[in-house]
């Protein structure tokens, strides 16, 4: 069921994404008057799953989900339909209109996509707010992973700031231990005094082959007393601090001293307030004080307005853009090794819960719909990037790309995209059944 969930999730994002990017490039041809023979979702090699012809246009589903396309009267595609170079330009073909009205047909599709992110991100700021934790509450630092250790960090640091930038967000730490360019300066607080930590780009690199940033820190657990069940000396409020010598520990492994010593007694400090206290208490037969233990941390949520929810959502998808276009710099250097990383659409669907959660179905939608626009704007023949940039060079220089240099970008564009396709998906296939 759990995936039979996320297969649901992924198609109906993967539409909605593939829907919003053709309708883009439809629109935009209609305004000039262009003719529009087909606007498909999927391809539909040999046949298709439904169609329907209203005016001039044919809209259907096609069976194979690696896409959709629109197919515009006089323009060379991924169609490769040739015919209408034989024939004399019409007045309402792709390529009698003039360079600037043909480049924003080009770039309507990925203009939709940011478009669509920030829409998502605004209803989602209004619905739901911002939902996140603050680096200020985490009283007892955080406990980090072997890849944490191996860049520096000790359990119980309190971070301070990155590259001189105070740390709110934890999150963004982590989103800027995994994107840069040069290493990272962070400073963190340790036993009362502040360390700075030099973390060269060559071990954050090693910290991201290995996965290290999958539970790279967590928020250290302290035994909070909640409430006292039976008379033990404890007070709600109280925070054990040591227990039988072992200081500084976190709250499972308190509770697994107490199993040690389950039915004897134990040496406890407490703080109370300001004060320090020295108790021995019982434990019982099955390893317990009697107190039930609180729960210390809790997410700051900050809402707004309809109006605030906005701008807020332009900042929230300008941060996403930025940041997927660095991942992305990244990726193409070779010394990184991150094009390792990518992955193709088992990698898109794992993201998705397990659960029908639409808070999350929608920010993951729009995270996608940020990397579609981007991943489309790259100039590849073939892509709406590889399109406009030969318009945009006709609007420079003046003077058009033959048709013929068009036919062989676009057959070297198929290519690259189908190599590229198939690359992402065999990374999937070796991380999911053969690693």
């Amino acid at each position: 069921m759990e995936l039979f969930i996320k297969i649901i999730q992924f198609f109906l994002c993967f539409t909605i994404l593939v829907g919003i990017h053709e309708l883009g490039h439809f629109l935009m041809a209609r305004v000039f008057h262009i003719r529009v023979e087909k606007f498909y979702i999927f391809f539909d090699p040999w046949f298709s799953l439904f169609k329907f012809k209203r005016g001039d246009t044919e809209y259907g589903v096609g069976w194979l989900p690696l896409g959709g396309y629109v197919k515009i009267a006089g323009m060379i595609d991924e169609s490769m339909d040739k015919d209408f170079r034989s024939q004399p330009v019409q007045p309402w073909e792709f390529r009698a209109k003039p360079a600037w009205q043909r480049f924003l047909v080009m770039i309507a599709g990925v203009v939709m996509n940011v478009l669509l992110a920030i829409v998502i991100y605004c209803g989602v700021c209004y619905t739901w707010g911002d939902t996140y934790f603050s680096n200020d509450d985490a009283r007892w630092g955080y406990a980090f992973n072997e890849s944490g250790h191996r860049l520096g960090f000790e359990d119980g640091d309190r971070f301070v700031s990155v590259d001189g930038e105070p740390v709110d967000d934890p999150m963004a730490l982590l989103n800027a231990l995994l994107i840069n360019e040069n290493g990272r300066t962070v400073v963190v607080e340790r036993r009362g005094e502040e360390v700075m930590l030099e973390l060269s780009l060559e071990s954050l690199i090693a910290m991201r082959q290995e996965k290290g940033y999958e539970n790279l820190f967590r928020l250290r657990e302290p035994f909070l007393v909640d409430s006292v069940v039976t008379a033990t000396g404890l007070q709600k409020g109280d925070e054990i601090i040591a227990m039988n010598g072992y200081r500084n520990l976190e709250f499972f492994d308190y509770k697994a001293q107490l199993q040690l010593h389950a039915g004897q007694e134990v040496r406890v400090e407490v703080l109370r307030g300001a004060d320090t206290l020295e108790l021995t208490l019982p434990v019982s037969d099955e390893g317990r004080l009697g107190v039930l233990a609180a729960t210390p941390y809790t997410p700051r949520t900050r809402y707004y307005t309809f109006w605030e929810s906005i701008p807020a959502g332009f900042r929230k998808a300008g941060r996403t853009l930025a940041s997927y276009w660095e991942q992305l710099k990244l990726i193409v250097q070779p010394k990184t090794e991150l094009y390792k990383e990518v992955g193709g659409f088992l990698s898109i669907g794992s993201i998705f819960s397990a659960t029908w959660n639409w808070h999350d179905f929608w920010l993951k939608t729009a995270f996608l719909s940020i990397i579609l626009a981007v991943m489309n704007i790259i100039p590849i023949p073939g892509l709406d990037g590889g399109h406009a940039i030969f318009t945009l060079w006709e609007m420079i220089t003046g003077r058009k790309v033959s048709d013929k240099v068009l036919e062989v970008a676009q057959y070297i564009g198929l290519f690259l995209i189908l190599a590229l396709l198939i690359y992402v998906n065999g990374n999937d296939f070796y991380r999911f059944f053969l690693k």
